[in-house]
């Protein structure tokens, strides 16, 4: 590991006095860090912590929230359920996968910048289609407007390089 990352995660495992009851509320903060949780950090931590690297990856598989597979910076979820399935989410999950060329496979952009995901339900029925950019709310989304989004997105990347 190298010791940036390490001075980091030991950052966070100091915050927390290296205690095993912090263990989810430090992984958490491991995967905003990183976006994901990296196989060889939750090995670090399994060691700091003095506890199974099998049961690092219990608590890590068992919760929806955490990944282990790396993740994009901008994470957009797309609602299907009932409510934005019916006013067409459909057709901008399929414009969206175009545009960044994933799939129902492929979720995350090789340069990781986007992770497009589907959720059951954001809770906006009513602003439906819904999809979310970073925990942002985006109603009534279009194919059209989705795209629009992302190369906005795009372009704000590419002015801060």
């Amino acid at each position: 590991m190298i010791s940036e990352v390490k001075e980091k995660v030991d950052g966070i495992l100091n915050s927390h006095n290296c205690e095993k009851k912090e263990l989810i509320t430090i992984i958490q903060e491991i995967q905003k860090e990183y976006h994901y949780l990296p196989e060889e950090i939750l090995i670090y931590v399994a060691g700091k912590l003095d506890i199974s690297q099998s049961k690092i990856y219990g608590v890590a598989t068992f919760y929806e929230n955490f990944s282990l597979d790396a993740k994009g910076k901008n994470i957009i979820k797309i609602c299907d359920g009932t409510a934005c399935h019916v006013r067409k989410s459909v057709p901008i999950l399929t414009a969206m996968y175009k545009e960044l060329k994933l799939s129902e496979k492929k979720k995350t952009t090789d340069d990781l910048l986007f992770t497009v995901e589907t959720v059951s339900c954001l809770g906006a029925c009513g602003l439906a289609p819904v999809i979310t950019i970073n925990d942002h709310v985006y109603p009534k989304m279009t194919p059209e407007s989705a795209i629009e989004l992302i190369r906005a997105i795009k372009k704000e990347e590419m002015q801060c390089l």
